[in-house]
């Protein structure tokens, strides 16, 4: 792989203890990925796909072995240092959104910004051309229960890239979206990665994984292998839609 990497896992164990018994959830996981990669983790449940991205996501720690993010070893920082840095430069896609339900859509997006202590002003200009980018203006005050699906998931998707992270990580994000709508989250991760974007997709969908440029396989929490993928053409040439949205970022 090409340029210096963003990612390296250098032997990283994940063990839990569930009363006298030990749980591997990670086993001398090695991954290097550079900046602007796209891969799609994959698996039988169970085989450490999302214990693998809570340790690229800051949410956890190893157990042994190294994780280092654009040069740093990010497992030695303190949780307010990695908090800091999982802010800045991390952000996180799930399959069930996780919107704050009391606050509208503008509301949701800002809340990165809020937390890391942006200034009111540039928040909401930031926040004005998020919902404008990804076609959601006419749905700035409403609530997550007020939108559907896809719109839901388009606010989950401006809210992790509002701090221009760089790096995007995705638990199946299309598993609670129809074909038609899931089609169209897709193409918004993947046009944020044609833009530099490190992303890193776990999915069941063999669809979905075929798209990554790279395929890591997981079996009882060791990689079973990692491997360069055929990418095919546009996504509206693989599933006959028709070419991206008029909101996907540019």
């Amino acid at each position: 792989m090409p340029g210096a990497a963003q990612i390296e896992l250098v032997a990283v164990e994940r063990v839990f203890h569930l009363g006298d018994s030990e749980v591997h959830a990670l086993r001398a996981v090695d991954l290097r990925l550079a900046a602007g990669d796209y891969l799609a983790v994959m698996g039988p449940s169970g085989s450490g796909k999302s214990t693998l991205l809570n340790i690229l996501g800051l949410l956890d720690r190893p157990n042994s072995g190294a994780y280092r993010l654009e040069g740093r070893d990010v497992t030695t920082l303190s949780p307010e240092e990695q908090a800091r840095v999982r802010s800045h430069r991390i952000g996180f896609v799930f399959q069930s959104f996780h919107l704050v339900p009391r606050l509208s859509a503008a509301e949701n997006i800002a809340l990165p910004m809020m937390l890391a202590g942006v200034a009111p002003k540039q928040r909401a200009e930031r926040v004005a051309r998020a919902l404008k980018d990804y076609g959601l203006a006419d749905r700035a005050g409403h609530r997550p229960d007020q939108l559907s699906g896809g719109q839901r998931q388009r606010v989950a998707i401006a809210r992790a890239t509002i701090m221009q992270p760089a790096l995007i990580l995705a638990d199946e994000p299309t598993g609670n979206l129809d074909r038609a709508t899931g089609e169209e989250v897709v193409r918004l991760l993947e046009a944020l990665n044609a833009g530099g974007v490190t992303l890193v997709v776990v999915t069941h969908d063999p669809a979905l994984g075929a798209r990554a440029r790279r395929r890591l396989l997981m079996e009882d929490g060791a990689v079973a292998s990692d491997m360069a993928t055929a990418v095919p053409g546009p996504l509206s040439q693989a599933t006959g839609a028709g070419g991206p949205p008029p909101d996907a970022p540019r």
